[in-house]
């Protein structure tokens, strides 16, 4: 499988993903949106990866790449590709597929609980997850479930956590790739962001808890394995 993933900044990287796709033997390539690299042709990739990113996606006068990334993304739905995004790349296929994307009630930054809603249990991509699981978080905005998309997942401080639409495309708002690396860099570069906060945690919290990792990424490549069994 050709995987394709878009990062909007240097610290928010594909993590446990990009080691899932080498195990696997998948080719995986990347634009760097940060550099105004250029996007793909359509027909070199298979499954496009939308990584996270401390912007919002309506900040297109800042960050000019948005509106070409937006246009990307919705082409590749168009073109049946498999599109998963995960907390800004969520935001953006919502965006795209026409939901609104707007400030969550509170800000979620460390590791909460994520529950699967019943709808789940009908998802190619959900239905092999537990039910209840410790994600890391690290958002301030939501987004709706997009017109004919499926609510796969919720938490106490954020109703929307994850959708699919169709069978191809999904959208985690959570953060199942973290590593030990990719988690200090997100501290080194927007700690300002933890603040008093009832879903947010300190950095001594964040880093008391990595025991997560293992399991979160165990998590994470479940999906993976669900996405290359059905298309890869």
């Amino acid at each position: 499988m050709r995987i394709h993933y878009l990062q909007h900044v240097p610290f928010e990287g594909p993590a446990s993903i990009g080691d899932w796709a080498k195990k696997r033997g998948h080719k995986l390539s990347r634009t760097f949106l940060y550099e105004d690299e250029y996007l793909p042709a359509p027909d070199s990739f298979d499954c496009l990866i939308i990584m996270g990113g401390p912007m919002s996606t309506n900040e297109e006068e800042e960050y000019p790449w948005l509106k070409r990334e937006k246009s990307f993304i919705l082409d590749a739905v168009n073109d049946d590709k498999v599109v998963l995004g995960i907390c800004l790349g969520a935001q953006l296929i919502a965006e795209v597929l026409g939901a609104e994307v707007y400030k969550n009630r509170f800000q979620e930054i460390g590791w909460h609980t994520v529950s699967l809603t019943s709808d789940a249990k009908r998802s190619r991509l959900f239905h092999k997850l537990p039910p209840r699981f410790t994600a890391f978080h690290w958002h301030g905005d939501t987004f709706d479930i997009p017109s004919g998309g499926l609510w796969s997942a919720e938490s106490e401080g954020c109703r929307n956590q994850a959708f699919e639409y169709g069978s191809k495309v999904a959208g985690l708002q959570f953060h199942l790739e973290s590593t030990a690396g990719s988690i200090n860099k997100l501290l080194a570069n927007c700690g300002k962001d933890i603040v008093d906060g009832k879903y947010i945690q300190s950095s001594e919290d964040i880093l008391n808890a990595k025991d997560n990792i293992y399991q979160s990424n165990k998590i994470m490549n479940i999906i993976l394995d669900n996405i290359e069994r059905e298309y890869g």
